[in-house]
């Protein structure tokens, strides 16, 4: 039927498609800013999304594990309950956080699952 050598080059071939097709798929959401997701959150409520903004200052709350995140128009409550969250988060802090988000008692509330800060000292001289 077929040689060696093309049994081959058909298994490789397919593996190399079926790759393919599994990094295309399994592509991550782009992260979007704060005020991306608050022109139209209701477009994103139930998703699990990735959003960027700064800490707005004295907003964090240990006792409620919530805080405020803004971007350049908006702002949005981030609560941080069940969160991996990295060291440094502080006021004025650039955060990465992944979540869902919600809407409850009338206002969009992000639940963040994973929250990374930035890192000043890597910008510092």
């Amino acid at each position: 039927m077929f040689t060696r050598r093309t049994r081959l080059l058909i298994t490789g071939g397919l593996l190399t498609l079926i790759l393919v097709g599994v990094v295309i798929l399994q592509s991550p959401e782009p992260t979007r800013t704060v005020d991306e997701v608050m022109d139209s959150p209701s477009k994103y409520v139930g998703d699990e999304i990735s959003i960027r903004g700064e800490v707005l200052d004295g907003s964090i709350d240990n006792s409620t594990m919530t805080f405020i995140l803004h971007g350049n128009n908006n702002q949005i409550l981030v609560e941080f309950t069940d969160a991996s969250v990295s060291n440094g988060l502080d006021d004025n802090r650039t955060v990465y956080a992944m979540g869902v988000l919600k809407y409850i008692n009338s206002e969009y509330v992000f639940e963040a699952e994973i929250i990374k800060t930035s890192c000043p000292s890597k910008y510092e001289e």
